[in-house]
């Protein structure tokens, strides 16, 4: 990472922090890939029942916490257990661990390489746990790493009494984000809520931060990576956060890359692209 952030026209976001290392977004993984380098550290952030703002990449526990053997009966009817359905310290209390999931009653990683699940001790913590970790080996270290907060499932927030988008500005600009040359880009895959903050949400707090609309592949979604839909996006967003396959073609061998238009489509619209997720585990 430290190579490429010497350059000014890339920058590395570390994703989930040091992922493929420790933990997915616990402060350990965050620490590991400050260490290592990287621009910006990412946030994917969650509301809890009681309204707090925690970082941890789905809207459900059961992924990468004892969430099931801490609270059994907790889960909803489709068998999850939603960070919405409990305190900011009852979802303390959990341990984190590596991704894992159940086989013949036994928790399997879902990337053998990667942290052992179970080893250790890691916890879930919040939004602002994390900027004021970030900001202070900024202080400590005299660099200015910056953060990349993503809005996660905002429109399920919103369908249960939850304004995650406004709740993550707000926080933002209370720890100093107010501006596009601040050290943050905000991002969702949602394009409403993109738009939402756009219009209504950042205008009403004062700030003007970087938006960033992540796109994914598949049905519906073919709009968004056409001239006009690039060009609709760039009305919102500072830049694109597409997944590496809707740049260079999965099917891509050696000498034969099958390389899309959407970088060339963003960049003349003036927007950033900040593709993901790129990773040493097998298949990926």
């Amino acid at each position: 990472p430290s190579a490429l952030a010497q350059s000014s026209s890339k920058v590395v976001v570390a994703h989930r922090g040091a992922s493929g290392y420790l933990p997915e977004h616990t402060l350990p993984a965050k620490a590991m890939a400050y260490a290592m380098g990287a621009d910006y550290v990412e946030q994917d952030v969650v509301m809890t029942k009681d309204d707090q703002l925690i970082v941890i990449h789905d809207i459900t526990l059961e992924r990468t916490t004892d969430v099931a053997e801490k609270f059994p009966g907790r889960s909803r009817a489709d068998g999850q257990f939603y960070a919405i359905d409990f305190t900011l310290a009852e979802i303390l209390s959990l341990n984190l661990t590596e991704g894992f999931s159940m086989e013949n009653g036994q928790k399997q990683s879902n990337y053998p390489h990667r942290f052992p699940v179970g080893k250790s001790i890691f916890k879930i913590h919040t939004l602002a746990q994390e900027i004021e970790f970030v900001q202070g080996l900024n202080q400590s270290t005299g660099r200015d790493v910056g953060i990349y907060p993503e809005i996660k499932s905002p429109g399920f927030h919103l369908a249960e009494g939850k304004d995650l988008g406004r709740a993550v500005l707000t926080v933002l600009k209370q720890y100093g984000y107010t501006k596009k040359s601040d050290k943050v880009f905000v991002q969702t895959f949602e394009f409403d809520e993109l738009k939402r903050m756009h219009d209504e949400l950042m205008p009403a707090l004062g700030i003007d931060l970087k938006l960033v609309a992540l796109l994914e592949g598949g049905e519906g979604n073919e709009w968004m990576v056409s001239a006009d839909g690039m060009k609709e996006i760039a009305q919102y967003a500072d830049g694109v956060g597409p997944e590496k396959s809707m740049i260079v073609d999965r099917s891509s061998k050696p000498g034969d890359h099958k390389i899309s238009d959407l970088v060339k489509l963003a960049h003349a619209n003036g927007m950033q692209v900040h593709p993901y997720t790129f990773r040493l585990d097998p298949g990926q």
